[in-house]
């Protein structure tokens, strides 16, 4: 079975490995299907180590659809200075040569299920916010930490392109989980200047 997601994804990059195209460019083309596939494009470089500077422009213009997901909006908009941001052509490169790897544990989690939970509305916009929660916490200053919010991101953009309710509920569990993790996280690092006197005593 071959998923859509890794049908136009594959496609998306391929175009912009030949020639530099810009965000705008990409929504236009693909229309609703847009909001998950833009977003996927955006998070996928996170899986990898980013270049200073990209974090702010991509992190933003994730944050920023998914941000129209959670009020319902079913055509992606991006204001005019991001959308006429191109897509660095060495990183379509870079992706496409590895999505091949990412596209094998698809195929084997992902396909249509639950169609009511996935196609409904509601669900729709908790997967903006959920998508919108992830990116915050992926943008979040904490070294070595973009891939585990970037999963979750990923998982709910396919989730919602191949229409798979079952991996939508998993998704949300997971995103919990992610949250608790870097709440964690903060709470080691706010503990942590009251600690350190104590440990080198």
């Amino acid at each position: 079975m071959h998923l859509r997601f890794s049908q136009d994804i594959k496609s998306l990059l391929q175009r912009l490995a030949e020639q530099p195209l810009t965000l705008g460019d990409v929504l236009a083309e693909t229309s609703e299907r847009g909001f998950s596939l833009v977003i996927t494009l955006l998070v996928l470089p996170f899986l990898f180590p980013m270049p200073p500077g990209l974090t702010g422009p991509f992190g933003g213009a994730c944050l920023l659809l998914s941000a129209q997901m959670v009020l319902g909006r079913r055509s992606p908009w991006l204001p005019k200075r991001i959308a006429n941001y191109k897509f660095p052509r060495p990183f379509a490169q870079l992706l496409l040569q590895n999505l091949g790897h990412l596209t094998k544990v698809l195929h084997k989690i992902t396909r249509p299920r639950l169609p009511k939970i996935a196609n409904n509305p509601l669900i729709w916009r908790i997967n903006g916010f959920c998508i919108s929660l992830l990116t915050i916490l992926l943008i979040l200053p904490i070294p070595f930490t973009n891939p585990i919010p970037t999963i979750g991101i990923l998982l709910l953009t396919v989730a919602t392109i191949e229409s798979d309710g079952l991996l939508i509920c998993i998704s949300y569990g997971i995103t919990v989980l992610i949250t608790l993790l870097f709440g964690f996280l903060g709470y080691a690092v706010w503990l942590a200047p009251s600690l350190l006197p104590s440990i080198f005593k």
